[in-house]
C-alpha cells in the first residue's frame, strides 16, 4: 500500500470522525468500536494491509501502547479538580488498590482451576486484565471542576491509578515463572515492585509537575517570559516524569498521572496592586492571560490540557486500530468465552463490593461502577510487556487470544452500553445539593 493510499485512507477515517462525530453521541455506537472495526478490515482479518503479530513485534507493539497510556493518564490527572484531601478520593483509591488485588486474585483463582494455567501465569493473567480503562468509555468520563459526579470521578480516578497499581502484580506473575527477580522470599518485589514503585511513582510526579507548573508560571507572571510552547510543556513534563521515576525503579505510569494532578492544582499569586482581567473582552486580553499574576495558571493548565486532549484522542485512534488489526491472532474458544462472561458479569462486580465495603454506596451506584469495568489499552501493554519478557509457546497464544477478546469485547459491550446506563442512572441521581 503506497503512501497515497494510506494517506488517503486516513483523510476519510479522520473527515468521516468530524462529519459522524455529533450522530454517534446520538447512537448507541462509540469512538473506539468504529476504530475497532476499521482496525479489524486494515488486519489480516480483512485486506491485510497491515500485520501487526503480538508474538513477532511485541516490543514495537509494546512501545506504542505505552505512549498511549501516558498519555490518557496524564490527560486523566488535569482533569480531575477535586482537592487531594477531598473524601471523594477514598472510593477511587479503593478502587486502585484493595478492588485491584481482589481482582488479581479472583482471576489467578479461575485460571489455576478453570483454564489449567501454573500459578505464575494465572498471577500474570490477573495483572494483565484487572487494571481499567479511563478513556476509551468517554461516556463516563469525570467532569471537570471540584464537585463531579461520585461515580464517574471514582471510574476515572480508578482508571488511572490501577495502571500503575496492577504493574506489581504483572511483575510477580513474570517472577513466579523466573522471567523477573523477586529476591530472596521476595523481598525485592514487595519493597521495591510493590511497595517504593508506587509510593516514589506519585511522589516524583507529584514534586515534577508542582516544580515545573510553578517555575513557569512564575517566569510568566514576574518576567514575562517562557511564555508559549504549552505544547512543549505537556509533552516535556510526562517525559521527565516518566524518565525519571523509571530511573529511581518508581512507576512511570503513576509519576505521569501525578505529575498532570500536580500541574493542575499550581496556584495563582496575584502582584500587589494587581486586579484580575474581564475575561469576557476576549481578544488581547485573553491572550494576555497567559502571563497574568491572576490567571496565569490557569492558563497554562487550560492550555496544556486542551492540546493532551487531542493527543489522546490520536492515541486512542492508533491503538484502538491496531487492537482490531491484531484480533484475527486470537483463537477464541467456549472456554475463552465463557472467561470473559465470568470477568465482567461476577469477577469485577465481586472485586468492586469487596473493596468498597463500609463504603455507604447505593446500590445502582454500586452497580454502575461494578458493571463499567472497562478493560482497554493498559491491558494491552502489559500483554505486550509480557511478550516482550519471554513468556512464548503456547501460555503466549492463550494470553492473546484472552486480553485482546476481553479487549474487544469491553469495547463492544460497554461501548453499546454507555449512552443507555449513563441516561438511567440520571434519572435516579439525587438531587442538586443533596450527597451523592
Amino acid at each position: 500500500m503506497s503512501i497515497a493510499h494510506w494517506s488517503l485512507f486516513a483523510g476519510f477515517l479522520l473527515i468521516t470522525m468530524v462529519l459522524a462525530g455529533t450522530l454517534l453521541t446520538r447512537l448507541p455506537v462509540s469512538s473506539a468500536m468504529i476504530y475497532l472495526a476499521f482496525g479489524y478490515l486494515l488486519g489480516p482479518g480483512g485486506m491485510g494491509l497491515i500485520n501487526p503479530d503480538p508474538l513477532q513485534h511485541a516490543g514495537s507493539l509494546q512501545l506504542m501502547s505505552e505512549v498511549a497510556v501516558l498519555i490518557s493518564l496524564f490527560a486523566v490527572g488535569l482533569r480531575l479538580g477535586v482537592p487531594m484531601r477531598d473524601r471523594r478520593w477514598l472510593l477511587p483509591l479503593r478502587l486502585a488498590f484493595p478492588s485491584m488485588a481482589v481482582t488479581v486474585g479472583l482471576i489467578a483463582l479461575v485460571g489455576v482451576w478453570g483454564l489449567d494455567l501454573p500459578l505464575g501465569a494465572a498471577v500474570l493473567l490477573g495483572g494483565i486484565l484487572a487494571p481499567t480503562d479511563p478513556v476509551l468509555a468517554s461516556g463516563v468520563q469525570s467532569e471537570p471542576g471540584t464537585r463531579p459526579d461520585r461515580v464517574r470521578f471514582s471510574l476515572a480516578g480508578e482508571g488511572a491509578l490501577n495502571d500503575g497499581s496492577a504493574f506489581p502484580f504483572v511483575l510477580l506473575g513474570l517472577g513466579l515463572m523466573g522471567l523477573h527477580e523477586l529476591g530472596a522470599h521476595a523481598w525485592r518485589w514487595w519493597v521495591v515492585d510493590l511497595l517504593w514503585s508506587m509510593l516514589g511513582g506519585l511522589m516524583i510526579g507529584a514534586m515534577l509537575g508542582a516544580l515545573i507548573g510553578r517555575l513557569v508560571v512564575y517566569l510568566r507572571t514576574r518576567h514575562h517570559s517562557a511564555v508559549g510552547l504549552n505544547e512543549f510543556l505537556c509533552l516535556g513534563l510526562m517525559a521527565i516524569s516518566y524518565g525519571t521515576a523509571q530511573l529511581c525503579l518508581a512507576s512511570g505510569f503513576l509519576a505521569v498521572f501525578a505529575a498532570g494532578l500536580a500541574l493542575h492544582r499550581v496556584r495563582e499569586h496575584p502582584l500587589l496592586g494587581s486586579a484580575s482581567l474581564d475575561l469576557a473582552s476576549g481578544g488581547r486580553a485573553q491572550e494576555a492571560r497567559a502571563t497574568h499574576s491572576h490567571h496565569a495558571s490557569a492558563a497554562m493548565s487550560g492550555a496544556v490540557e486542551a492540546f493532551n486532549e487531542q493527543l489522546e484522542k490520536l492515541a486512542e485512534l492508533a491503538i484502538v486500530l491496531i487492537i482490531g488489526a491484531m484480533l484475527p491472532y486470537a483463537l477464541p474458544s467456549m472456554l475463552h468465552v465463557g472467561f470473559i462472561a465470568l470477568l465482567l458479569l461476577v469477577l469485577r462486580p465481586l472485586a468492586v463490593l469487596a473493596g468498597t465495603l463500609g463504603q455507604g454506596l447505593p446500590g445502582h451506584q454500586q452497580a454502575l461502577i461494578g458493571w463499567f469495568g472497562i478493560r482497554g489499552i493498559g491491558s494491552v501493554f502489559y500483554l505486550l510487556f509480557a511478550l516482550d519478557h519471554g513468556v512464548h509457546g503456547a501460555l503466549a497464544g492463550q494470553l492473546v487470544t484472552l486480553t485482546l477478546l476481553t479487549v474487544a469485547a469491553s469495547i463492544l459491550i460497554h461501548g453499546i452500553s454507555v449512552q443507555p446506563v449513563m441516561k438511567w442512572y440520571a434519572r435516579h441521581k439525587p438531587a442538586p445539593g443533596t450527597a451523592d
